[in-house]
């Protein structure tokens, strides 16, 4: 097998204009290899390992990310490497073997679920005959094909340039099939930008500042929203960890939620109405993935700053997933890539979701341990998007937190006056309640502020002349 050198690959021309044909008249068939180093390339990569993920679970990772735009996959399978190889990433033997399942497959696209160097990837693709992607190609691929609105496409388009300008090679000729999206898979021409850096990066300041005009608008919008105030609660989470079932259940809405990787690209923000008469915004956001590029994380700043403002911060995990300890850590790292404490105990709350996917003996322990407050002080609540299990306390919660920094009022009640007490129950949060009192019912009681002129007029003169009470002197009910 000839190899080349960085140099060379970068002297490829692309051959023919690039073309666009019916998706569904050739389906791409797929083999998906799942590389698993035994030995870690260095010792500070092996520090770095927070969690180590279960091998069969990333190999149906990578198949399901492959389904997600609809790849015809032949095979799939894990290939262990005892160490990667700068020319190729695979030994030489273990290149034949699966040269030989190309041929025999028909495969005409091989997707290796980790990092290609640009010389790896055109030694693989020489050697197999085949199309061949990375990890990182596979996810923009997905990205552009479920990119519905104008900021998603720039958000999609920018991240691709920058992938390309990071790589400066040319893309494989020879294979004449041709598919649809960004055409980041297909055949001559398709992942070609431009030969010339300067036009690359001329393109790439462009996209730069149309997305800083979205940017703005989203500043605008977002400062509109406080003034009304509308505080926002944002959902984050592993990609297919529920987020957007629970937001159509929450918001009683349609949007796309399948059983798919990535089904939710573009932001949704919808109002919610919490337990007690308080209006919230309610964002649902792109799901994460490990190993996700930088570049990505960049490119979709404009739409995640929905999540950095945001008051509450709603951690979703598949909590049946085998590797959803794993699936925590990657949404951590990218949260500190946004500047964000994922331990943060006032902002975000796990919400540990598909519990109805848990075999019971599993269930009752999950339980137990939510019912407890987390090692790092971080609130826990099991539901289920698709039953509503759960869901009432996780709105309390909400609730609760968002109106956590509003004055505590103490009043006592005629005990036969059940509208008044109605009321509050309705309108705010009875913090404490005592019906042993001879003069009548005293309690404590916390009320949205959009409900603060109604609660003055109704209730003022009732009000005990006592400083207002701190969260931790009250006893919850």
């Amino acid at each position: 097998m000839t190899q080349e050198t960085d140099s060379e690959a970068d002297e490829h021309e692309v051959r023919g204009p690039r073309r666009s044909i019916d998706r569904q008249a050739v389906r791409s068939r797929a083999l998906v290899l799942v590389p698993d180093l035994r030995v870690r390339p260095s010792k500070e990569a092996a520090e770095a390992a927070q969690a180590v993920r279960d091998l069969d679970a990333r190999v149906d990772e990578a198949y399901g990310l492959a389904l997600a735009i609809d790849l015809d996959v032949v095979d799939r399978f894990a290939v262990s490497i005892s160490q990667a190889k700068p020319a190729t990433l695979f030994g030489s033997g273990k290149v034949e073997d699966i040269a030989a399942k190309v041929k025999e497959g028909d495969v005409d696209l091989v997707i290796v679920d980790h990092a290609l160097t640009p010389i790896q990837q055109r030694n693989l693709e020489k050697a197999w005959n085949a199309k061949v992607i990375d990890r990182t190609g596979l996810i923009l691929e997905i990205f552009g094909e479920r990119a519905r609105t104008r900021e998603g496409r720039l958000q999609v388009e920018l991240a691709h340039l920058q992938y390309q300008k990071s790589r400066l090679v040319r893309s494989w000729t020879h294979l004449e099939r041709q598919r649809g999206g960004f055409g980041f898979l297909g055949g001559p021409g398709e992942t070609q930008i431009e030969a010339d850096r300067r036009q690359l990066q001329e393109k790439i300041s462009r996209l730069e500042e149309e997305l800083d005009q979205v940017r703005r608008t989203r500043d605008l919008h977002r400062r509109q929203r406080k003034k009304a105030p509308h505080p926002v609660v944002a959902l984050v989470g592993y990609t297919n960890a529920g987020k957007s079932t629970l937001f159509n259940r929450l918001t009683n809405s349609d949007v796309f939620a399948k059983d798919l990787l990535f089904a939710t690209l573009d932001p949704t923000l919808r109002r919610i109405k919490l337990p007690h008469g308080t209006d919230a915004i309610l964002s649902d956001t792109v799901g994460f993935i490990s190993n996700l590029p930088t570049h990505l994380v960049a490119a979709f700043r404009a739409t995640l700053e929905e999540v950095i403002e945001a008051s509450i911060i709603l951690h979703v995990r598949d909590i049946s997933h085998k590797d959803t300890e794993a699936q925590a850590q990657d949404v951590a790292d990218v949260l500190k890539q946004l500047g964000l404490d994922p331990d943060d105990r006032v902002r975000v709350i796990e919400v540990w979701n598909k519990i109805d996917a848990v075999e019971d003996g599993r269930r009752e322990t999950l339980l137990a341990q939510a019912a407890t407050t987390g090692p790092d002080g971080q609130e826990r609540h099991v539901v289920s998007a698709l039953t509503g299990e759960g869901l009432p306390a996780l709105l309390e919660a909400i609730e609760g937190r968002l109106l956590g920094d509003r004055p505590v009022h103490r009043l006592t009640l005629d005990p036969s006056d059940g509208a008044a007490l109605a009321w509050l129950y309705g309108h705010g949060e009875v913090l404490e309640r005592d019906d042993r009192g001879e003069d009548g019912l005293k309690l404590a009681v916390r009320v949205a502020e959009k409900f603060q002129d109604a609660f003055m007029a109704r209730y003022g003169t009732m009000l005990q002349d006592k400083p207002e009470l701190q969260d931790h002197e009250i006893t919850q009910e």
